[in-house]
């Protein structure tokens, strides 16, 4: 005669990490776009523009937390 089985028991697994929140100014990219400036005196816009460090997460994409 065999021996009877126990029921396996299920492993609880560890809760999820929540995720940082997202930098509100650059919306979890971590870079921005900035308009292209030309002229010394005015400084007129131009139609151009250019990709930039987000200067609130410093380009990790997470929120600050103070």
């Amino acid at each position: 005669m065999t021996a009877a089985r126990k029921p396996s028991t299920r492993r609880k697994t560890a809760p999820a990490k929540p995720q940082p929140a997202k930098c509100p100014d650059c919306d979890g990219n971590g870079e921005i776009t900035e308009v292209v400036r030309v002229g010394a005196r005015k400084g007129r816009a131009t139609d151009d523009r250019q990709a930039g460090l987000c200067l609130t997460c410093w380009g990790s994409g997470e929120a600050p937390t103070t």
